[in-house]
């Protein structure tokens, strides 16, 4: 299992950025136990309806608030209000992650009982985690997505793909990586090229698709990471479509990995024969991502990749994505050293068309 500081990404084990953590449908009334960045997490709907993202180790006695069944807090009701009871001695925290209630004292609550809150949001039926290594404010937003919950898109349902043992590196290579479109997923490239934009790394790419798309039909694919974790990628082939994979590391070098599928129907609003149809495409989608997946599952790392001219901007992608492993005061000279555009040599670039539907 390779580390971060392998591949000499800068002094920080986890990125900055926005986060998958569940899928929404996951969280019901009880607190669901989750494991990211090395770090045990509670996460929970408070009775006012907040989403609530805590540390789930208390500092009182090391007990994990969130991986408990038997204990009468929980049986009882584990979540008062938008706070949430430690099942071992009921010592209470707020949303805010200070403690605010220990059952068998009077006195003033110690400063050092708190846990710390994260910044989470509900989004496109997904619950997102910002996470920062040095604790500050988010500095780039999640992705618009006008798609969501129009009447003529079928929305998503979520993939869980599971947790693998491969450093994020190795799957972001995959936006400068057009030799392997061939002969993984059947593609017959007529364009490919990437842009780099700040908090943001594009790949533009038109061809044949054995899975996505019919014969002698173009499969085109607008493809973009929103920082380092999540990829939206909006396409046509049998249907206008956006998908989405995104990763979160679970410990150094360990990610959990979701894939999931919009598809536009033909009608102002979708029938029930279209949400079968989107239904069946996104496990064709899933499929053609699963041949990615596992390679990754079995693949040696690459600290540094053995480049031939003709491989693509393997080294500008990786620039790009050291930002978010470095401190914020670098971001602007790393950034302007990343952004461009980037072509790969056999491959003509991405038709004007294509650059001015601007769909990030």
């Amino acid at each position: 299992m390779a580390k971060t500081a392998e591949y000499d990404l800068g002094p920080f084990t986890f990125p900055r950025g926005w986060f998958m953590v569940a899928d929404a449908t996951e969280l019901g009334d009880d607190v669901l136990p989750l494991r990211f960045f090395g770090r045990e997490l509670a996460l929970y709907r408070g009775k006012s309806g907040q989403l609530v993202l805590l540390d789930a180790i208390c500092p009182h006695m090391g007990t994990n608030i969130a991986r408990n069944t038997t204990s009468y807090v929980v049986l009882d009701g584990q979540i008062e209000g938008d706070s949430v009871r430690c099942p071992y001695h009921g010592w209470r925290y707020g949303p805010d992650g200070k403690c605010n209630d220990i059952p068998y004292h009077d006195g003033p609550i110690p400063p050092r009982a708190c846990v710390k809150s994260w910044r989470v949001e509900e989004r496109y039926g997904c619950i997102w985690a910002w996470h920062d290594p040095e604790d500050d404010e988010p500095n780039f937003p999640l992705p618009e997505m006008p798609e969501w919950n129009h009447p003529a898109w079928v929305n998503w349902t979520i993939d869980q793909m599971g947790e693998i043992d491969v450093h994020p590196q190795e799957v972001l290579d995959n936006m400068a990586d057009s030799p392997h479109l061939g002969p993984i997923h059947g593609s017959t490239l007529e364009y490919f090229e990437n842009e780099i934009r700040d908090h943001i790394v594009i790949q533009r790419q038109g061809g044949g698709h054995k899975t996505l798309a019919a014969d002698n039909t173009l499969l085109e694919t607008d493809t973009f990471y929103t920082g380092p974790g999540i990829l939206l990628s909006r396409l046509t082939g049998f249907y206008d479509a956006l998908m989405l994979i995104t990763h979160t590391p679970v410990d150094d070098g360990r990610l959990k990995v979701w894939h999931a599928l919009q598809v536009k129907s033909e009608h102002p609003q979708a029938t029930e024969d279209d949400i079968a149809q989107a239904r069946e495409f996104q496990e064709s989608s899933r499929l053609a991502f699963l041949q990615d997946f596992e390679v990754w599952q079995s693949k040696a790392p690459v600290f540094n990749i053995m480049q031939i001219k003709s491989d693509g901007p393997f080294n500008k992608v990786r620039d790009w994505y050291r930002q978010f492993y470095n401190p914020r005061e670098q971001l602007t000279d790393r950034q302007a050293k990343a952004n461009g555009t980037y072509y790969t040599s056999w491959l003509k670039p991405a038709p004007q068309e294509v650059i001015d539907r601007g769909r990030y």
